[in-house]
């Protein structure tokens, strides 16, 4: 099946779904600073079906990068981009738009089709580039969710799949092109010193925080067709979880990295009632689109387990919400107690004697705990955290960094389908199966059974805070 050869940079971009919120908020300003930093030098050809013209989409791209950088911007970068725009209007469901897209392509011949469009789309995307033979020698970029669940994850795999080799499909997830999300590949295989205690004889349990202070912001009719499992635990969630405990690539490239990490997701025990409590913030029915008796959850918790001889036995509780007390996401892993109790405070239930915290956002940071005896003659110790900030002002923002990836044709920051599949598999039979969504109240950390039936006596929870000069947000 025709696709772009791994490696063999494209010679256009063409984005669907160029009048759109992503586009404005964030494909458009990523695309400038590409062209600030050389990355980008190819064509761009949006499409629309907004009745616009040329001029209007170059207004949108500098509206948009003066929403982000407000006077901060690099005019003669800002006309190179202007300049590589170009437009085609019409309906996606109108073969003559495929037409005309092929006509503005011109003598390009290798494209990168992203599709900034909603899922249900895809296929009729897909279909009209395939009709005019703009597949062949092409890549197509997919923005997530990847289906709703196991069967049509499925389904939107094979009409992808009809037109373009696997190799040539890059699932586009901006989370994993986070620098702190990166940063838990490159610790795990970078620092030998872990390798011998990162497995079930040394960890007691993992847990992943993704919390927001803020609501729906007005999108609640998407999160009516979402919700938190969906929206955060299924994708973002998980793709933590498989960068802490996959092994080791067995060689440098992206297809090893795939390959490890789909191998976690196959390990993971399916999800029951048990293992999740499902939450709604108080004032959510209010919310614009949001049905009167509605049962969404905008809170999510769950228990999840990997069986593989490594992690056998080691429990990993996962969480989101929205309208929590803060806005953070952090990942903290804490070891067992030592086999024998040689000092009296070692029997303190609240006292934790060793974790590692890997702080995700709003900063990004690694703390390492340890206790350390207090001065004086008894043997009495606190925990003292050694903090390392991973933070850096030349950090690429996720879409920068996986647009030009995907021009390259480089998957590594990207979702295979069988990941894909095999982590709905894991939340699959909860879809459906659940308990209702507690209420909870706005600022709070959740409902009350997420800390006492479901994480239980490997709690409590580990409450992230926000530094006053990053705002939580």
């Amino acid at each position: 099946m025709p696709g772009a050869a791994p490696g063999t940079p494209s010679d256009a971009l063409v984005f669907f779904g160029a009048s759109g919120d992503l586009a404005r908020k964030s494909i458009f300003p990523s695309l400038y600073r590409m062209v600030r930093s050389g990355t980008l030098a190819v064509p761009v050809i949006g499409v629309a079906f907004s009745q616009w013209t040329l001029e209007d989409l170059r207004d949108r791209a500098r509206e948009a990068v003066a929403a982000k950088h407000g006077d901060d911007v690099d005019e003669d970068a800002m006309a190179t981009l202007l300049a590589l725009l170009r437009y085609v209007d019409g309906d996606y469901q109108d073969p003559a738009t495929f037409s005309a897209l092929k006509e503005a392509l011109g003598q390009c011949v290798r494209p990168t089709h992203y599709l900034a469009i909603p899922p249900v789309l895809f296929g009729t995307v897909v279909q009209g580039l395939k009709a005019v033979g703009l597949h062949e020698d092409a890549r197509v970029v997919v923005e997530k969710p990847f289906g709703r669940d196991l069967a049509s994850a499925k389904e939107l795999n094979a009409v992808i799949t009809d037109a373009f080799d696997e190799d040539a499909i890059f699932r586009i997830d901006h989370f994993l092109g986070k620098e702190e999300i990166m940063n838990l590949l490159y610790f795990r295989f970078a620092n030998a010193m872990f390798e011998p205690i990162w497995n079930r004889n040394y960890i007691k349990s993992v847990q992943v925080t993704l919390a927001e202070d803020f609501g729906v912001r007005g999108r609640g009719s998407f999160y009516e067709s979402a919700g938190a499992l969906r929206d955060v635990v299924e994708n973002h969630l998980f793709q933590i979880v498989a960068l802490l405990t996959m092994e080791a690539p067995t060689y440098q490239g992206y297809g090893a990295v795939q390959a490890a990490k789909a191998n976690v997701f196959k390990a993971m025990r399916p999800l029951t009632r048990q293992d999740y409590v499902r939450g709604q913030f108080v004032g959510y029915r209010d919310e614009e689109g949001v049905a009167a008796g509605s049962d969404v959850e905008t809170y999510a918790a769950v228990r999840l387990h990997i069986d593989s001889w490594r992690w056998a036995g080691v429990p990993f509780y996962l969480r989101t919400g929205k309208h929590l007390a803060v806005s953070a996401g952090e990942v903290v892993v804490d070891f067992k107690r030592p086999p024998q109790a040689l000092f009296d405070d070692a029997q303190d239930p609240d006292q934790h004697p060793n974790r590692l915290r890997f702080r995700l956002s709003p900063e990004g940071e690694i703390g390492l705990s340890v206790r350390v005896k207090r001065p004086g003659e008894e043997f009495v110790g606190h925990e003292q955290e050694l903090l390392l900030p991973t933070e850096s002002p030349l950090e690429r923002e996720p879409y920068e960094r996986l647009l030009a990836d995907a021009l390259h044709g480089d998957s590594a920051l990207f979702t295979h389908e069988d990941s894909v599949e095999a982590a709905w598999n894991v939340v699959d039979s909860v879809l459906h199966d659940h308990s209702p969504a507690i209420p909870y109240k706005p600022g709070s950390w959740g409902p009350e059974e997420a800390a006492g039936r479901l994480i239980g006596h490997d709690g409590p929870w580990h409450q992230p805070t926000v530094r006053p000069d990053h705002g939580g947000h």
